[in-house]
């Protein structure tokens, strides 16, 4: 049986996925749990606290979910699966994606976690790309900081895809996630080697 606390979480989460932030306020959360402010208050003593409290949980998803991936029997299939699990975790919080810009201005400690998180990011990206080309699926940077600018395009991609989605549709859906999961993994082939290129026939035919 799920605590109070939990409970908080999942009913916010819902809530400021489907209605957004502005719109959702401690009372509001109070009032779809059928508790009273002052018991919600107990837990959470400010809305900024409920949103924190969902980013740490996503993080966690993801460390959990990258975990998991490195079990995958190629690296290109380690980058694809790692690439798709970012991407549905991202839909599952997709408040915080759909505010991204106005969440980091408001929110120093979000800000400051995702700024070391983004340090470390790169460094796993950059351990995986060298072992792609250790491995000959990858070929050798042509230009200097071609991995790293590689990286940082998708970070772009991952953190905004919803917010250019919003542009062309009326709500952001499951479907897109296949969607835009394809697009940030055609990204990598034109680093691909023959090698490479196989992999990644492989990977779309049986995904």
């Amino acid at each position: 049986m799920k605590d109070t606390k939990a409970k908080i979480l999942e009913k916010a989460l819902f809530l400021f996925n489907n209605e957004g932030l502005a719109k959702v306020t401690l009372r509001t959360i109070a009032k779809k749990l059928d508790i009273s402010q002052g018991n919600l208050n107990y837990h959470y003593k400010k809305r900024e606290h409920i949103i924190e409290a969902l980013y740490f949980d996503l993080v966690k998803n993801i460390d959990d979910s990258i975990s998991k991936e490195m079990k995958a029997d190629n690296e290109l299939k380690l980058m694809f699966n790692i690439s798709k699990a970012i991407i549905v975790n991202f839909y599952n919080y997709r408040f915080i994606f759909l505010d991204f810009s106005q969440l980091m201005r408001e929110n120093k400690t979000i800000k400051q976690h995702y700024q070391k998180l983004s340090a470390l990011r790169t460094q796993q990206f950059t351990e995986l790309i060298n072992l792609l080309i250790s491995k000959g699926i990858l070929r050798a940077e042509l230009v200097p900081n071609e991995y790293k600018n590689l990286y940082l395009r998708f970070q772009i991609l991952s953190d905004f895809w919803m917010s250019s989605a919003l542009t062309t549709h009326k709500k952001i859906t499951k479907p897109m996630i296949k969607q835009y999961t394809e697009v940030l993994n055609q990204s990598i082939f034109p680093y691909l080697t023959k090698k490479g290129q196989e992999q990644y026939h492989k990977y779309v035919t049986t995904n």
